[in-house]
Order: structure tokens, then sequence, then C-alpha cells
């Protein structure tokens, strides 16, 4: 499926996702529409596992829309260390010299994988790697467009979601809803957590559209990215049957069980909390 652009009323940003096939990957630039001002999020670096080698036409694709369109970009964004897919944030923020960021708790993360790893004691685990680290309720600028970081844990300690006008970037928290919600059994996660973050997102209006980090066609259908909270409180296949966090936290489990763990889980997390 082709990146498709959605064209937002005054003081909504418009947005654009590109899917990354490979890892079922999506990677978003959202742009302000009066200033040409814009922000990445969750750039993907191509991997090669059989070779080892790395490439950057995903990202390079991202800088190309950005140069078509006259944007300027302003920030460089991940919403959690990834498990699936390698981040392109550094290689972008050499190619840009635009700042990088991501939640505060990645610090968390640092020391839960730096322990199982076994890094020793030089390795910093204070988030140095990114040039700001978010808050929950923490507010900041895209062109004129206000963004507000909100926690989201439950995937991994330190997942956040940004929230751009009437777009949130929720990354593995939900899925489309006929993939469901994410999993939560990976070091730090909580099925628990997850609940309450969902609740969190259900809680935004109806309208705001949602973008989700992964799709994985279900049933062979085309790539998917965005939906409505009136869509997932309605459709998501998890949430219709778990309407308590008792029943959603057994489902969840349940799930994690019998899924087997990401491909490039070592790798991938190794290089985000090192960058």
């Amino acid at each position: 499926m082709p990146a498709e652009t959605v064209r937002s009323p005054y003081g909504n940003p418009i947005v654009k996702g590109f899917y990354e096939k490979r890892t079922g990957s999506v990677q978003y630039v959202v742009a302000d529409p009066e200033t040409k001002r814009c922000a990445i999020i969750d750039p993907v670096l191509d991997f090669e596992p059989k070779s080892g080698a790395t490439a950057t036409a995903s990202a390079d694709e991202l800088l190309a829309h950005i140069e078509r369109e006259g944007y300027r970009l302003e920030w460089i964004l991940d919403t959690h260390p990834h498990a699936d897919h390698f981040s392109a944030a550094a290689y972008l923020k050499d190619r840009t010299g635009v700042p990088t960021a991501i939640g505060e708790k990645v610090i968390e993360v640092q020391k839960l994988w730096k322990a199982l790893y076994n890094w020793p004691d030089t390795f910093p685990t204070d988030g140095s790697q990114w040039d700001r680290l978010f808050a929950d309720g923490e507010r900041f600028k895209v062109g004129n467009l206000d963004v507000e970081v909100m926690f989201c844990p439950g995937h991994t300690l330190c997942s956040i979601t940004y929230l751009v006008g009437d777009a949130a970037f929720i990354h593995d928290t939900l899925f489309m809803p006929d993939s469901g919600t994410a999993r939560a059994d990976f070091p730090g996660g909580s099925a628990k957590a997850l609940w309450h973050s969902i609740q969190r997102i259900m809680g935004l209006p109806d309208s705001t559209r949602l973008f989700t980090g992964h799709d994985y066609m279900p049933g062979g259908r085309e790539a998917q990215w965005e939906s409505t909270v009136a869509q997932q409180r309605r459709a998501n296949k998890h949430l219709v049957k778990a309407r308590t966090e008792e029943e959603f936290v057994a489902l969840r489990e349940a799930r994690d069980r019998e899924l087997p763990m990401p491909k490039l889980i070592l790798h991938s997390l190794q290089v985000v909390i090192e960058t």
C-alpha cells in the first residue's frame, strides 16, 4: 500500500505514513500545515539478518519526502526502544543535525538491559544517547502545533504516545482493530500496565486519529495504520472480548505465551539503547 497523505484542517497536522514491509513497521512524517515544520516518528534502519548489513533506504525516503514537500525538520522522535527493527534516529541526526528524543523512562530500560547483556559499569544508563528525554505530560512544539507526551507503558517500560492536534502516535500499544493489542511479555512489560495505557488512549475524543507503529496484514489485506478512538472502542478484537482489566490481563498473557520472540530483539534493543 503506498504511503498516503492525510491532510487535516488548520491546527491539526499533516500525517504521512511509510510502510516498511520487511518488519511490518510504519514510519511517520508529521507536519504543521501553516509553518511547514515537521517531525519524524519511529524511523527504521534497514537490516539484513543473514549478512548483518544495514542500509538507509527507508530513512532516506523520509528525507526525500520532506525535501519534496518543502518541510523543515525539527525533531526525530521515538516512541520506545524497538524490539523488532533498528531505529534510524542516530543516522538521521547525523544527516540533519536535528535533535532526537524519547521518553525519560528509557533510563529504566537501559538499566534493565544493561544487566541482561552484562555490560560493563562504564556503559551510561542516563539516557544521554538522546538529546531530549520527555516526561509524562510534557509539551513541545512542531512548528505552531502543540505536542503532548503521554506515558503509555505496558509493551515496554518506557513507551510513550505523542499527541499532535487530532492525531495520536501510539505505536505498539494498539494495532488496527482486526489485530488487537500489543504483546506485553518483553522484560519490563506488563499486561496490567498495558490495559491502563489503553484506557488513557480510549479516553481521548472519539474522532482522534490513532496511528499505529505496525501492521502485519491479517488475512492478506493491504497494510493499514490509521484508525480512530471510536473505531478501536467498537471493533478492536481484544477490547471487545476483554471488557475488564482482569479479562484483558488473562487474554493478553495467554496470547503472549503463544508468541515467538521477535527475530531481531537481541540485536535491535542493543543497538537502540546504546545509540
